[in-house]
């Protein structure tokens, strides 16, 4: 009966843990997939940038001559 009552234990034990894994690895994806997407928000804003930048050089540039 003591066997049986320290597996049981040590199976609730390891199960907690599994669950604590699974959901490390589920906010770490999570994470993952936000970096991601402001990545790609950072590189769309540079663009937007750098077409800025062109339009206010090629008005400079039309201004001089």
């Amino acid at each position: 009966m003591k066997t049986l009552l320290v597996i049981a234990m040590a199976t609730t034990l390891a199960g907690c843990g599994l669950d604590v894994a699974s959901s490390a690895a589920t906010a770490a994806a999570a994470r993952k997939q936000e970096i991601q997407e402001a990545q790609k928000t950072m590189q769309q804003t540079q663009q937007k940038i750098d077409a800025a930048m062109q339009q206010v050089q090629q008005r400079a540039d039309s201004n001089n001559q």
